[in-house]
Formats: C-alpha cells, structure tokens, sequence
C-alpha cells in the first residue's frame, strides 16, 4: 500500500478547503493558540496540558477539548503510514508560534520525516499580506506546489526558538531575528512578539497603542467597529476575535463610550502622549510562554526587554 502524506493545517476552515479542493493526504488540524498562555519545552506533555487547560478556563472561560486534541494528536502516533508531513501555516505571530510547537513535537516524537512548509503573505498584485485562507484555489495550489523543504539547520533553529519561548529569557530571542532560515516571516514575528510587552515609556504593548490610536483617528460607533478595525490593521500578529475583544474590554480605563461612539478619555490622550506609564493599572496578568508579560518591559533605545520596576528585584 502507498504512503500517504500528513498535512498539519493552521485550523478547521484551512482542513474543508483543502479537502474542497481534493489535496490528498491525511488532514491534522492543530487548533491551539500558544501565542498567549503558558507553555512547557515538552509539547502535550501532562503538566503542557494542565496549563493550557487552566489557563483558558481562567483568562477566556472556555474548557479546552482534550478529547478533539488527543484524537487529531493520535495521528503522528502511526508515522510509518507517512511518506512526509507538510505543514501549512501563515506568516503571523499566531500561526508562527503554533508553528514551532508542531515542529518541537515531531522532533519530540523523533519523527525522521521529509518536512515541507507552505506558509502565506505577501501575494503578487496585493499591497497587503493574505493568510491561507485568503488565497484563491489557484493561489493556495501554487503555494503547495512551491512548498518549501525544512533543512535540519532549520528544525534545529525552530526548535531552539521554541525552547526560549518557554523559557524566563526572551532576549534570547534577538539573535534568530536577523539569522537567516527557510522562515520568510520568522524575523518579523520575533520583532512583533517583543513589543508585547509594555513600552517603557507608557506601558502599552504595540496592540494597545495602535487599539488607542484607532479610536482617535477614526469615528468608532461601538466596540464592535473597532474590533473590526483591530483585526484589519495589527500588522504581524494574527490575533482573532477572543483576543482582540478581550484587549478591548482591558483598555476601557482609556475610553468612554458614548452614543454611537467611543472617544479617548483624559488618559487615553495621556498614554498616546507617553506623558504617563500605565503598567500598573493594565496588569492582566497574561503570560507568552515562559515569561509573564508585565514582569519585562520594552525599550524602544535599547531593542530590547528589561525588567519591570515593581519586578526589578
């Protein structure tokens, strides 16, 4: 019997279309989004697990479906039914990170597999980056057939990178941001993910500063219009609803809500002008792998993140 190939897509909406489209091969659909949240280097791991559980039941109050993951999971358990994996992700911090996890656990799993790589965004003809499922059925079938071959230089790369998300030190992360590798996009996601942090000089992230800064250039009617503007315009981060509604719902200390409009209140116009650092009143305690997010700050002038004042110690 002929060896199939394993795909591992970025979602359920990328697994129908390439189904629609007739791709053969097995379909593993990795739904997780470890951009947010803890995370341990053993991917799926018991105590991986338990903190993944914990955290979406905490912050988004939401049970996590083991059973759904265990069984899309089983499917790297039988490799030997394989002739290789290809694995399609966008060119987004939310998919990149995803991203790494798949490749840390297949090399976890000591899977000795041909890995290929079809990854979206910038489109010829179009001013903006697409993800996967943006792609017409003739752009998704040429991304395929340009699917790129993994070397071992760059499992090892995205493995290590891995390994530092998980870890106290995201400063480490500097270094595989101008190092060259087979992730087009690798560079701009590490760049993105350490200006989550708060900014030295307001304590906003890039996110909040550019959700704040929506609402005083344009005429936002409700929180609904501006999720769809912070959707539309957040760059390298490929964030979806929950968490942008979320962020939304944090920053309402900076905005009043008016009829049919949402306006900068004294110190939303204060943060934008970095006339004060708001750490203290943002802490939501999120955590991005390793590290929790208002235990570090980013400065601009230094590149780079350096301990909060109340953690300094």
């Amino acid at each position: 019997m002929s060896k199939k190939i394993l795909h591992i897509t970025n979602g359920g909406s990328l697994t129908k279309v390439l189904n629609e489209l007739g791709v053969e091969g097995e379909k593993l659909t990795w739904q997780e989004m470890l951009c947010e949240g803890p995370t341990t280097e053993m991917v799926y791991s018991d105590e991986f697990l338990n903190l993944r559980k914990s955290f979406f039941n905490e912050f988004y109050d939401v049970e996590l479906d083991v059973k759904m993951i265990e069984e899309e999971l089983n499917k790297l358990n039988s490799t030997e039914d394989y002739s290789e994996i290809i694995l399609w992700f966008e060119y987004d911090l939310f998919c990149h990170i995803n991203m790494l996890a798949v490749i840390s656990l297949i090399q976890q799993k000591k899977i000795e597999l041909p890995l290929y790589l079809v990854c979206s965004g910038r489109i010829e003809g179009s001013k903006s980056l697409k993800g996967l499922s943006e792609l017409s059925s003739e752009q998704l079938l040429k991304h395929y057939k340009n699917k790129v071959l993994l070397k071992n230089e760059d499992i090892d790369l995205a493995c290590t990178v891995w390994g530092i998300y998980c870890g106290i030190d995201h400063n480490l992360l500097k270094p595989y941001i101008v190092k060259p590798s087979s992730f087009e996009y690798l560079s701009n996601c590490l760049k993105a993910h350490l200006e989550r942090f708060p900014n030295v000089k307001d304590g906003l992230n890039v996110l909040e500063r550019n959700i704040l800064e929506i609402i005083d250039k344009h005429a936002i009617t409700s929180k609904n219009h501006l999720l769809g503007y912070a959707l539309n315009y957040q760059g390298f981060y490929g964030y979806g609803d929950i968490q942008l509604s979320k962020i939304i719902n944090h920053l309402s200390i900076f905005y009043t809500i008016e009829e049919n409009s949402l306006i900068l209140n004294r110190k939303g116009h204060e943060a934008l002008l970095g006339q004060h650092n708001f750490s203290s009143e943002l802490d939501n305690k999120m955590i991005f792998g390793g590290v929790k997010k208002f235990d570090f700050q980013f400065s601009k002038s230094k590149n780079q993140l350096i301990k909060s004042v109340l953690n300094a110690n």
